[in-house]
């Protein structure tokens, strides 16, 4: 995605269709690793109700510390790292932002203040932009193509055991910190939530030394494409974080000698969101009004903060494209000309508006619908999430591999399709339980059902494009699935929890984009094999949209 980016690979005419040595064991670091990465995320969710007493903070705050102060550094240096995973050495990569973010993680273990907790979030977010891309890309050239939908199941079921086990993990670190800590004199003054996050690092530090002795696999050797080493893969990433951080984007557009078109269009769309992100800090405040957050010596209205998190956001997808079609118009042309793959991007965008809306508040919806206990909680709901996400995929990966050679093309869109527009109707029924035996039994056919989404979608996605692309590829999606999905999807929830009052119906409520989610599927399942035939075409710059 930049001039020092490989030119097109030569196509050979065979696939390798055996599994490398190695591949299993790769498969299995960079599975923990997912799993790591969203304990780490995760965590935040089941200590929300001690943190809020601690900092005197309401729902939309925590939204605003579980997605938006995350999401903007998860997104935004997801493209210079994910740009990275493209030229360098991935195994070298992972294990350095394993690291980083474990650490920032045991930052959060000392914070005593929203700004402290929010610079936790921020240093998590920048360490974890590598795991999607760098981790992906790396299993897709230890595994043949035929195998990937089990792969990308692996990888799903790993995530699930991350949420299940940040629920676990923090639930009864914090719960057994503050029982043995009753008369005050737990060391440093530590609070339970505080030590959660100092137990979650650890892991993290653990993994990155097994990273580091991790063989790196030739690159596209898989899809029986030859792609040429990147000579300046760091120049290459810097370059990218230049060309979308608002301020330098513009010099960068300046240098590459942007015609009129090009700048008027970007300070065209950045005029427009300014606008409407205007409006919407004035529709949050007058539907929900919260107190001013204090941020070191600044206090800032959080529905502000919210917004221009997310407007900052939107404008750096819009100079991320601009500066593709500039520096790297091959990759342009397959991401911005495959109707399939932007239509993937927006489904997996709107269903983190769901997943992360519900996930991010459910032990908080246990603990007050049901009574609960934090401990029982995390350890029943843990429990259950993770044994559901881990044998849900597992099911659904495969699966979809096999309904894909029946109905090429269609096939794993049919499974998605199912999945998606079939759970955000059982979860009125879920939701509605009057105990909480009758809430997890009716939880596990939801969780059934939900987790077929990601390995189907990810597999279309990531066919789509050469394999040099796929770590920008997996940035591009990640940027705007984490800054309009996770970014708004918790925030939502939270603004109109503290409006209504009302858990329950603010969770519910963002079910709503299922309906798009249904319409776009259905168009994918009609044309995702015509455009991943005309890939080739795209890259050499032919007119292949229909």
């Amino acid at each position: 995605m930049s001039d020092g980016a490989p030119a097109a690979e030569a196509i050979t005419p065979s696939f390798p269709t055996k599994i490398p040595k190695g591949a299993r064991y790769a498969l299995l670091l960079v599975a923990l690793t997912q799993a790591t990465s969203l304990l780490d995320r995760q965590i935040l969710a089941i200590l929300a109700p001690a943190i809020k007493v601690d900092l005197n903070i309401g729902d939309a705050e925590m939204g605003l510390l579980y997605g938006t102060v995350f999401a903007l550094f998860y997104a935004l240096f997801s493209l210079p790292l994910g740009r990275l995973a493209d030229g360098w050495v991935r195994t070298r990569l992972l294990t350095i932002c394993l690291t980083f973010w474990s650490a920032a993680t045991a930052f959060g273990g000392l914070a005593s203040s929203f700004g402290m907790l929010a610079a936790s979030r921020l240093g998590v977010g920048i360490g974890e932009a590598a795991a999607s891309p760098a981790g992906t890309s790396l299993l897709y050239d230890y595994w043949p193509k035929h195998r990937r939908g089990f792969v990308m199941a692996v990888i799903a079921s790993a995530i699930a055991l991350g949420l299940g086990g940040s629920l676990i993990l923090g639930g009864l670190a914090a719960q057994w910190w503050q029982d043995s800590f009753t008369d005050g004199t737990a060391p440093l003054g530590l609070r339970g939530w505080q030590f959660a996050f100092l137990v979650a690092s650890i892991p993290g530090f653990v993994l990155a030394f097994l990273m580091w002795r991790l063989r790196e696999p030739e690159r596209g050797g898989m899809d029986g494409i030859v792609t040429p080493p990147d000579p300046h893969p760091f120049k290459a990433s810097f370059s990218v974080l230049a060309a979308v951080t608002p301020g330098f984007n513009w010099l960068n557009l300046y240098r590459r000698g942007a015609d009129r078109r090009t700048w008027a269009f970007n300070l065209g769309t950045l005029f427009c969101i300014v606008i409407v992100m205007t409006g919407l800090v004035l529709l949050t405040t007058a539907v929900s009004p919260r107190p001013y957050l204090a941020i070191g010596s600044v206090s800032i209205n959080p529905h502000l903060l919210q917004w221009t998190i997310i407007g900052f956001g939107i404008f750096v997808i819009v100079s991320l494209m601009q500066n593709m079609r500039l520096t790297d118009p091959e990759a342009f042309r397959v991401i911005s000309r495959s109707p399939t793959l932007i239509m993937v991007i927006a489904v997996g965008t709107l269903q983190s508006v769901i997943n992360y809306g519900m996930m991010s508040f459910n032990p908080m919806f246990l603990m007050n619908s049901y009574e609960l206990s934090m401990a029982d909680t995390a350890l029943q709901f843990g429990l259950l999430s993770a044994m559901m996400g881990i044998l849900g995929p597992l099911f659904w990966g495969p699966f979809s591999d096999w309904l894909q050679k029946r109905y090429p093309g269609a096939g794993r869109a049919y499974v998605a399709l199912f999945t998606m527009g079939l759970s955000p109707v059982i979860s009125f029924w879920v939701y509605t339980a009057p105990s909480a035996p009758d809430f997890y039994f009716r939880f596990v056919i939801y969780s059934v059902v939900l987790t077929g989404w990601m390995p189907p979608l990810y597999a279309i996605m990531f066919d789509q494009v050469l394999p040099r692309m796929r770590g920008i590829t997996a940035s591009v999606y990640l940027l705007v699935m984490t800054i309009l999905g996770l970014g708004i999807g918790p925030y939502v929830v939270g603004l109109i929890s503290d409006a209504t009052g009302n858990l329950k119906i603010s969770m519910l409520s963002v079910n709503a984009v299922g309906i798009p989610i249904v319409i776009l599927l259905l168009i994918i399942a009609r044309r995702a094999q015509r455009d991943e035939n005309d890939l080739l075409k795209r890259a050499n710059g032919a007119s292949a949209v229909t």
